[in-house]
């Protein structure tokens, strides 16, 4: 099956950075480049800038590199694949035979509690900050150890949401302990996402939403993109397609077909994966229509509710 596809995560820019030897953004041994991006169809496609806190680098200073790193590779490949910061824009390289990188951050730590610092990265195209990775930060608290799932935003990271609203932001809340989860909902004036993560009721996983959460998130016109790591999908050493319908059948039951999105997660996971590229997107959604999902619903999911999404959200605020 052939249908447009939005990816909203991936790690491949730092692994770019961290591994030139692997390839360029044109064409690599990665999971995640041009050719596969053309082979999918994508229409989108979020290119994370992660930063691991506890690297020895200023976390402000390696998050700027990588951003240059994806700036030139965007240069040298005008042609095939453009910065896109909000829907009109990604819709006009769609007409163009253009696929659209939205620039994204992993983790808040990288604008080290500074509102002019995010500013700054809107400024450099950066239109969603998931806002933890797995360590505490000037934002909130993480997911990763059951100390930290009750302690939410600090007051700092209700600034942060407040800004990100003004600004036209998506507010990313995978990888935010189950408190911050709660304190986006209730603060926000926006749909927010979560761009990697799966069903908690079907995998025990921290990373993954509650039922609870799930339904919060449709009502508040949010998505959640599945999330295509092993840990986060069932038991098996191979993060296998029908641990995917799995969960994208549970979260339809949960929170309807409106909450669901895809966030790959690849370059940044276990390469064991029965989609071993985005180019290979179509395995899933063909599983997906042998499980009985209409075509509008695996349209829906593969691309359309992203896309409303980033017409919803990334837009100036209004007061």
């Amino acid at each position: 099956m052939k249908l447009p596809v939005i990816d909203l995560h991936c790690d491949t820019i730092l692994e770019l950075y961290d591994n030139p030897e692997k390839g360029n953004l044109r064409k690599s041994s990665l999971c995640v480049d041009i050719g596969k991006l053309q082979s999918a169809p994508a229409k989108a496609q979020f290119f994370a800038l992660y930063i691991d806190a506890k690297r020895p680098e200023d976390p402000l200073e390696q998050c700027l590199a990588m951003a240059d790193l994806f700036h030139t590779e965007l240069a040298h490949n005008q042609d095939v694949i453009r910065l896109a910061a909000n829907a009109q824009e990604m819709n006009e390289n769609w007409n163009k035979n253009i696929i659209s990188a939205f620039l994204t951050i992993e983790e808040g730590a990288a604008i080290k509690g500074s509102l002019a610092n995010l500013r700054n990265f809107y400024r450099l195209g950066v239109r969603l900050i998931t806002l933890t990775w797995n360590y505490p930060n000037e934002i909130g608290f993480p997911n990763s150890s059951p100390e930290f799932q009750t302690r939410g935003l600090t007051e700092r990271g209700r600034e942060v949401v407040a800004e990100m609203n003004r600004l036209g932001m998506l507010i990313d809340v995978s990888h935010l302990s189950d408190q911050g989860f709660f304190d986006v909902a209730q603060l926000s004036q926006k749909p927010f996402l979560a761009s990697h993560s799966n069903a908690r009721t079907i995998t025990g996983h921290s990373r993954n939403l509650t039922d609870e959460m799930i339904r919060l998130l449709a009502e508040r016109g949010g998505v959640m993109g599945l999330n295509f790591a092993q840990a986060f999908l069932g038991e098996s050493s191979v993060s296998r397609i029908e641990d995917m319908v799995r969960h994208l059948r549970h979260i339809y039951q949960t929170g309807g077909i409106e909450v669901m999105a895809l966030g790959s997660d690849f370059d940044g996971i276990n390469p064991a994966v029965e989609v071993e590229n985005i180019g290979q997107i179509g395995k899933l959604l063909e599983a997906m229509e042998k499980a009985g999902f209409s075509e509008d619903e695996i349209e829906k999911i593969a691309w359309r509710n992203a896309e409303r999404l980033i017409r919803d959200t990334l837009v100036p605020y209004q007061p």
